[in-house]
């Protein structure tokens, strides 16, 4: 099976809806500390107006002092057009994202409620974006709402489907597949990768889980066995939408990527990601937003065989 590959999405999904939003130093440690764990996809800012997102208020100069590694891309969240103009600006003056990613819902209620347009409108933006961002970034598609929908509930498999091509024809090579409010199932979600990955070659899913109702784990393993090797996870579970809108309650964060990480090395899978390194970024992710998080692995600390841990008291 090809190697796993998980993006850390902490510094950006992680910590769009935090009340607080730590100084730009310390994301810039936490980066480094992602990066030295590992993970060779990062989510590590949006270009989101900074009046609105004031968190991301200093998105060019984090990217500009980012700890750079040669295989190790960070990605940047794009709302609007303006947004990609930034981007491109900030690649052009040598400190720039290598991934841009342009967001779609996949049902015309959310998208009148959080993107304020209709389906088509939002698809006619979002072309207009991939024609600015096209052979300067790898591209990557969002469908939020990929699994259910809290205005319209069950959503049909084919136009998640249908909007993967619609972004593979605009030149997007990887696509994350939201399941915004946690309303999978790993039923769905094979049935589902396994039609994205049979009817849409050209691009690549990425699972992108929310843990809204517990099944966050459960749903990666139905991706995996569907033949995803890609994946989305926040440190600590934190992040997905936001708790404070009407359609967010309880805990709606990403799924943890202690957790996924130490399930798929439970299971011998190849995932890149340095154990010990990743505990460490883990604590300091905690300490970065001064609480306990909801990662199991971090309270119970990872599991090893006794052979591997008479092993490692050797060394």
């Amino acid at each position: 099976m090809p190697e796993i590959v998980i993006c850390e999405c902490f510094a950006r999904d992680g910590l769009q809806h935090e009340p607080v939003v730590p100084a730009t130093a310390i994301k810039l440690d936490l980066l480094a500390g992602f990066v030295a764990s590992g993970f060779r996809r990062i989510e590590a800012t949006s270009y989101s107006h900074p009046q609105r997102v004031p968190g991301f208020a200093d998105a060019s100069e984090l990217l500009k002092h980012l700890p750079r590694r040669d295989g190790v891309a960070f990605k940047a969240t794009c709302p609007n057009p303006r947004a990609v103009s930034r981007a491109l600006e900030d690649r052009a003056a040598g400190h720039g994202a290598e991934e841009i990613s342009l967001l779609v819902s996949a049902t015309e209620s959310h998208t009148a409620r959080n993107l304020r347009t209709t389906r088509e409108g939002q698809w006619e933006r979002v072309a207009g974006m991939a024609a600015l961002g096209r052979g300067n970034f790898r591209m990557v598609g969002v469908i939020s709402m990929a699994l259910g929908c809290p205005f319209e509930g069950p959503v049909d498999p084919g136009r998640v489907v249908e909007d993967a091509a619609r972004f593979a024809d605009l030149g997007c090579e990887l696509l994350t597949v939201g399941d915004t409010i946690g309303a999978g199932t790993p039923r769905q979600v094979r049935a589902l990768f396994r039609r994205l990955l049979d009817e849409v070659p050209a691009i690549v899913p990425v699972a992108h889980f929310h843990d809204t109702r517990g099944a966050g784990i459960a749903n990666a393993v139905a991706a995996l066995e569907a033949g995803a090797t890609r994946f989305d996870s926040a440190m600590g579970g934190v992040g997905g939408h936001p708790t404070r809108i009407s359609y967010g309650a309880g805990d709606t964060g990403n799924v943890a990527t202690e957790d996924l990480v130490a399930l798929f090395e439970g299971e011998g899978l190849d995932h890149g990601i340095d154990l010990d390194a990743m505990m460490r970024a883990s604590s300091a992710c905690e300490e970065a937003l001064g609480r306990r998080l909801l990662s199991r692995v971090a309270r119970t600390g990872l599991w090893r065989p006794a052979t591997e841990t008479k092993e490692r008291e050797n060394v």
